[in-house]
């Protein structure tokens, strides 16, 4: 196969082709490793790229023979953000503030990764300390997106993001604390996954991550790729795998459509943002779903619960740092407004956390799924954020992507899906919830979708191909 094919054929079926001998790891790593080469030093999507490493473990699993079927993701070369720890490399956080040691384990999702037989092949870049819904910082430089390089990739799980959409990986690990992984997932044309609360481990040094709002999960450019990576790193899995389970499409859903944002966002859906919201729509009732339109019951709890959460956990992670001082002014502003939520108000809203998710849940007395807006627009342009204060940025932010963090805050399993392209040539998303512990609701939903409007084949234009 084609290098750039072979690179572009994501995890499931890259596993497919290693496993049959079609293709050996040894040739999938090159074809991933030369991409990164000729499109990473554009985009900047790895931080650090393990090449001498990934091509050692290719030409071991190769030497091995045909594996015995329990490891899934064999050969498959996997990003793995940097905020995750890998063995003897640091952990940087997209900052100069934090610690240059080499990490002395792997974090517990690279461990397992590892297990399955997935090529650790680089760390992705983040925004620093991952606040941000765009992945731009003085230490390591701007994350470009791929589909067209003046436009940002989102974040934090940004360099994930890019990595995945241009074929520099099979599949992108990322950590979603107010849609970290669905945000990137929808600017660059991403199935991303949002996980259950403590489906993946956030072991050994991130447990209860942003207080309790942080979870792992995949931005990938195929469903299977996504179900093959949490068959690889979740707990309580469905018998015999999410990737197994796919080919059972589901009963027709009840789906109802919310667009109405939390208490206390201010923004404004984009036409062409609410246009893939029908469009969607329509294909779930083409599909034999039955589609109505019901909004979600939200409290101003839930907008309290989810912003002091998450301003405390900037505060907390800085306080944790080696070198606080060579943090970014607008990340020490940052820090010095989490500082204002005292460890009451944090207990405050922790303990709202059952009203809030009690609250929202009642739309699946009536549903199966809920269709949501992902963006509200496309993605900032790169700069355009640039010399901001630490509010303004926050208010900008939060106006482009509020659909998102009240899942983080309620634990639940939460999917961003592509919609096609806006008239820029951008990809669009719409972002599907589900209740407690339901991943394998939004897959099969997503998976139909991808199967009467497939969107893997698009290939972002650096590559000199249309969409």
């Amino acid at each position: 196969m084609e290098a750039n094919n072979l690179a572009y054929a994501g995890a499931a079926e890259q596993s497919k082709m290693i496993a049959s001998g079609e293709a050996t790891a040894r040739e999938v790593v090159e074809a991933t490793l030369e991409r990164i080469d000729r499109v990473n030093p554009v985009i900047n999507a790895y931080r650090v790229v393990f090449a001498d490493q990934a091509l050692a473990e290719a030409d071991r699993i190769d030497a091995a023979g045909a594996g015995d079927g329990s490891q899934p993701m064999r050969g498959v070369p996997v990003s793995i953000k940097d905020d995750t720890d890998v063995l003897g490399e640091r952990t940087a956080w997209g900052s100069l503030a934090t610690d240059t040691n080499p990490a002395p384990h792997d974090g517990d999702v690279v461990a397992r990764l590892r297990q399955a037989g997935a090529i650790i092949i680089g760390k992705t870049n983040v925004p620093e300390l991952t606040i941000w819904p765009f992945t731009e910082t003085l230490a390591f430089g701007a994350t470009r997106n791929p589909w067209n390089i003046d436009y940002a990739t989102g974040g934090s799980s940004g360099g994930a993001g890019a990595a995945a959409a241009a074929g520099l990986c099979g599949v992108a690990h990322g950590s979603d604390g107010a849609g970290s992984v669905r945000i990137p997932a929808a600017f660059n044309g991403l199935f991303g996954l949002k996980t259950q609360r403590e489906r993946i481990s956030l072991g050994p040094n991130h447990f209860d991550g942003w207080n309790g709002m942080t979870v792992y999960g995949p931005l990938s450019r195929t469903v299977a790729d996504a179900a093959l990576f949490l068959d690889a790193t979740a707990d309580g899995g469905p018998e015999g795998g999410y990737l197994a389970a796919l080919d059972t499409s589901p009963r027709p859903l009840r789906i109802a459509i919310s667009l109405k944002p939390p208490p206390g966002s201010i923004t404004k859906l984009g036409a062409e943002q609410s246009a893939a919201i029908d469009a969607t729509a329509a294909a779930l009732r083409e599909l034999g779903h039955e589609v109505f339109e019901q909004e979600i019951e939200y409290s101003v709890p839930a907008f309290l619960s989810t912003v002091a959460r998450y301003l405390r956990s900037v505060t907390d992670d800085a306080r944790t740092l080696p070198h606080p001082e060579r943090l970014e002014q607008r990340t020490k502003n940052m820090v010095r407004l989490g500082g204002l939520i005292s460890d009451r108000r944090l207990a405050q809203a922790r303990a709202a956390e059952p009203g809030v998710a009690a609250k929202i849940n009642t739309i699946f007395e009536n549903a199966d799924a809920v269709l949501m807006p992902g963006t509200a627009a496309a993605p900032f342009k790169i700069g355009q954020l640039q010399g901001r204060g630490a509010l303004w940025t926050l208010n900008a932010a939060a106006s482009r992507v509020p659909w998102y963090g009240v899942w983080n805050a309620i634990g639940q399993p939460a999917a961003s899906v592509p919609a096609g392209f806006d008239s820029q040539g951008l990809p669009l998303s719409v972002q599907f919830g589900a209740a407690p512990g339901d991943e394998l609701t939004l897959l099969r939903i997503a998976a139909q979708l991808e199967q009467i409007r497939p969107w893997a084949q698009a290939r972002p234009p650096l590559d000199g191909s249309p969409q």
